[in-house]
């Protein structure tokens, strides 16, 4: 793990610290608010300038998510530890999508549509009138980011833009998308252009106010996947609650630095062989 980054595990998340060495019992949780002042003004100040440019849009009404409010800036990872933790936490903020008349996209693994449809119908959600209303789509996983079996980051950030509230069919005020990506920890081959698309997927939410919810099976992922994953989003849920990301960073810089370890990896399997 890069040094600049230790720095932000000690300060803000003792859970991801656990993860990332290869422990998978539940960490002490720490806000920002368990560090002392100095180190919480420098973290909150990093976080600031680091997000700041995804914040020039209208003012838009808040969003309540995971304890806390979401605002502008709406690219979310979310981790946890099992499917009843991600359901308590995600299931208020789904039923509030619906009852404001929000578009609910949910992107699901298929082996977990019954289930996810019986989790929705346990909230009071008509899921058979919301399709027919076109206000709920539930999409399979496998189908939407594997088409032909392989991972397109080009073809799927046109998916993702046709989603977004502005272009998508049936007035909605916008999207709330929620989208399992456990898909990505069955195929290793898959996870770095799912990186880099992560980071590349920030330029789109820029243009929308639509809510994104990528949520993440921490006994799937291997510490170093987490890291880079939480890079790329603005916001987390960690523990339960949503944070701004004190690891995030920006795309530009990113997808600079991920592309150069890519051909850094290159070069030296060349000399190898």
């Amino acid at each position: 793990m890069p040094d600049q980054y230790q720095s932000l595990i000690d300060v803000g998340f003792g859970e991801v610290q656990a993860v990332h060495e290869g422990c998978r019992e539940e960490a002490p949780r720490r806000g920002y608010q368990g560090a002392k002042q100095p180190q919480r003004r420098s973290v909150l100040r990093k976080i600031h300038n680091k997000a700041k440019v995804y914040t020039m849009k209208k003012p838009v009404a808040p969003i309540s998510l995971a304890a806390s409010q979401l605002g502008e800036i709406r690219h979310v990872c979310a981790f946890f530890n099992s499917d009843d933790e991600e359901y308590r936490v995600l299931l208020p903020f789904i039923k509030d999508g619906f009852e404001c008349g929000d578009k609910a996209v949910h992107i699901v693994d298929p082996a977990q549509h019954h289930n996810h449809l019986r989790r929705l119908a346990g909230i009071g959600i008509d899921t058979v009138a919301a399709r027919q209303s076109g206000q709920f789509e539930l999409r399979s996983s496998t189908e939407t980011y594997l088409r032909d079996g392989r991972f397109d980051q080009d073809r799927m950030l046109k998916v993702f833009e046709q989603l977004a509230s502005g272009n998508a069919k049936g007035g909605f005020p916008l999207s709330r998308i929620v989208c399992h990506m456990e898909w990505a920890a069955e195929g290793r081959s898959h996870l770095d252009d799912l990186i880099e698309f992560e980071s590349r997927m920030n330029d789109v939410w820029q243009r929308h106010d639509d809510a994104v919810i990528c949520t993440y099976d921490l006994a799937k992922f291997g510490g170093d996947t987490v890291i880079d994953i939480m890079r790329t989003h603005p916001m987390i849920i960690i523990g339960g609650i949503l944070q701004q990301n004190p690891f995030f960073v920006p795309p530009e810089e990113f997808l600079r630095e991920i592309r150069g370890r890519t051909s850094l990896t290159a070069n030296s399997w060349q000399q190898a062989t």
